[in-house]
């Protein structure tokens, strides 16, 4: 197994159900889902003996919510390394102006890099190849164009899922098509690694074809999937409500990491050193 040196001792994700890891469940891991940020820090934690990882993400979180609940806990447990995906939900919300979104980002930004921790930020999916949010795109694109301005201007590492041509493929999304599922969150965690320059064993899979499709059973799934999760999301859009509502962080506190002992989640003291 490849062991990297690298920087960093305390990981901590912000975000929402991308970073909580939606999509791809996993009962043994703490929230039932792991994703690619628990498996980041499962690669960071080999050969780091004092590695800490806290992952804060609750799905269907705006970004002014994850700036409210989520940054003086992330900062609190003095981070090297950061990683945070925020604003997702807000795009894909109709009305809602990207430029205002990144202004919130950069906010965020500004906050988190006054310690000067390494911070890995993500652009949007190219939504091109999705029947369902393809009008979106470029709104994605707007927003993308920001996010890569203010990484510039705040030296933040940038993980590229809009150049992930891997993921522009109905094969690597949970049934919902809006998370990507166990083989989606592997190619994300294969991105940010080699964004993070860190060697790792993880292997880009190769799912078989997908087997053809007609019309007719094309229009079955559709309808299915509007029932099952559009109708839903609608709902909760009308009545004010988040799916995260009643979720808490799956790991609010920094602690150790490996893939030999998934939920160890003993706390780290957050408290200054003596």
């Amino acid at each position: 197994m490849v062991t990297q040196q690298h920087p960093w001792s305390r990981y901590v994700a912000i975000g929402d159900s991308f970073t909580e890891g939606i999509g791809d469940p996993e009962p043994s891991v703490p929230g039932g889902h792991r994703g690619w940020a628990d498996r980041v820090a499962e690669v960071l934690s080999q050969g780091t003996e004092d590695f800490a990882y806290a992952n804060l993400a609750v799905r269907g979180k705006l970004i002014q919510q994850i700036i409210d609940a989520q940054l003086a806990p992330a900062v609190a447990l003095r981070p090297d390394l950061i990683t945070i995906s925020a604003g997702g939900n807000d795009v894909i919300r109709p009305g809602t102006d990207p430029d205002e979104i990144s202004a919130r980002f950069e906010y965020a930004i500004d906050r988190l890099s006054r310690d000067r921790a390494t911070i890995v930020i993500f652009t949007g999916v190219d939504v091109g190849f999705s029947p369902v949010f393809r009008g979106i795109r470029g709104k994605v694109a707007i927003y993308n164009e920001n996010l890569r301005a203010i990484a510039s201007k705040y030296d933040c590492i940038v993980a590229d899922q809009w150049a992930l041509a891997d993921i522009q493929d109905q094969r690597f999304w949970a049934p919902d098509r809006l998370h990507l599922n166990a083989l989606g969150h592997h190619t994300v965690a294969r991105m940010v690694l080699s964004a993070l320059n860190v060697e790792n064993d993880l292997e880009p899979l190769k799912p078989e074809p997908l087997p053809g499709s007609t019309w007719r059973q094309a229009r079955v799934e559709d309808l299915a999937w509007a029932r099952e999760y559009l109708v839903p999301w609608v709902v909760r859009r009308i009545r004010h409500q988040s799916s995260g509502d009643t979720i808490t962080a799956k790991r609010p506190e920094a602690g150790p990491y490996s893939a030999g002992d998934p939920l160890s989640t003993d706390p780290v003291s957050t408290d200054p050193a003596p």
